[in-house]
């Protein structure tokens, strides 16, 4: 039985095949980052109502999100920057290029393939989410991203303790680490 909700499920099985579809095409996957991302890492314990991508071919990846079915939403009170699957009713937007800021490359990321068969996903490490939380967080302006990092860490004990202080550090100038994820600090 599955941990997550089947909605997000079903997404997680779409942008796989989208993944999978870009990668045919001889393009880079697009990485899942944000609140996806949480919700991936935290078994659905944390949910979200829409999956932030990074993509350095966003043209190409609008593409193949229009052949699975996507349509940008229209009308009164509809954003237009992101793009739904009328199934699905998740939103799905392009947040950037490269995910946080390049600070992460394309040899840290993981590979996802659990969802359908043949196809995968690619998605920031538990430890650059944990430490985009915390840079949220220290901003002051999303106080609430200190509660996820901690869930996130003491849902996976076994991050990278000296990667993840480089990269809270990083995230947050220095301000905070990973003593302060684990509640120590």
């Amino acid at each position: 039985m599955s941990l997550y909700r089947p909605e997000f499920e079903a997404a997680l099985a779409l942008f796989a095949r989208i993944s999978e579809a870009m990668d045919a095409r001889g393009l880079s996957r697009p990485v899942l980052v944000g609140g996806a991302a949480v919700e991936y890492y935290t078994g659905g314990a944390i949910s979200t109502g829409d999956f932030d991508m990074c993509s350095t071919v966003q043209p190409e990846l609008e593409e193949e999100m229009q052949r699975h079915g996507f349509v940008r939403p229209s009308g009164k009170g509809m954003a237009t920057r992101g793009w739904i699957h009328p199934e699905l009713r998740l939103g799905f937007e392009v947040v950037g290029d490269v995910p946080l800021d390049g600070h992460v490359g394309r040899d840290q990321l993981v590979l996802v393939d659990e969802f359908t068969p043949g196809a995968a996903f690619a998605i920031i490490r538990v430890e650059d989410l944990i430490a985009d939380r915390m840079g949220q967080y220290a901003s002051g302006t999303a106080r609430e991203m200190l509660a996820q990092a901690r869930s996130l860490l003491h849902l996976h004990p076994d991050a990278d303790m000296t990667y993840l202080e480089a990269r809270v550090r990083q995230e947050t100038d220095g301000d905070f680490g990973a003593d302060d994820v684990a509640g120590e600090g």
